[in-house]
């Protein structure tokens, strides 16, 4: 679950879940596609085909990475989600556990079938602020931790 390009993140809190292998068919489906498509440019001049697939390997890999950046973890301040590939688009964004409404997952038959979840972590106050996440692996988890440290923290009065 550590990632290379999360260390902050899991060093500050408790990783909940990453991207299942369910996020990486778009890359599959891209990679053949790109294959079709470098085949063709082999028919027009090698110069072609050599462009088209530096970009459709610059393309898919960086797709990969951000794919594997996506990491949803807790600390004491709240749940967040850390993403990002290149230094200017990685961050963190989250819901503070004073601010979270309820913490859910979409089921259907793909989701139980494929353990993909669609997770959704709600902001009282605004939707613009929720965090929604697809394609998460043991997202039912992660949603059932939420929930249970959120109440704990209710019981507790120890939200200000």
């Amino acid at each position: 679950m550590e990632q290379d390009n999360a260390p902050l993140a899991a060093t500050h809190g408790m990783p909940l879940c990453h991207k299942a292998w369910t996020a990486y068919v778009d890359c599959l489906l891209l990679t053949v596609v790109m294959i079709f498509v470098l085949r063709f440019a082999f028919n027009y001049s090698e110069l072609a085909a050599a462009g088209v697939l530096a970009a459709s390997t610059l393309l898919i890999g960086y797709r990969i990475l951000l794919i594997r950046s996506v990491l949803l973890y807790y600390d004491d301040v709240g749940v967040w989600v850390y993403s990002g590939v290149l230094p200017w688009k990685r961050g963190v964004r989250g819901v503070k556990w004073r601010d979270m409404d309820e913490a859910t997952y979409v089921t259907s038959f793909w989701s139980w079938l494929l353990r993909s979840y669609t997770v959704r972590i709600g902001h009282r106050f605004t939707k613009a602020s929720e965090i929604r996440l697809t394609h998460m692996a043991r997202g039912k988890q992660a949603v059932a931790t939420i929930n249970e440290l959120h109440q704990h923290l209710i019981r507790s009065g120890q939200m200000a």
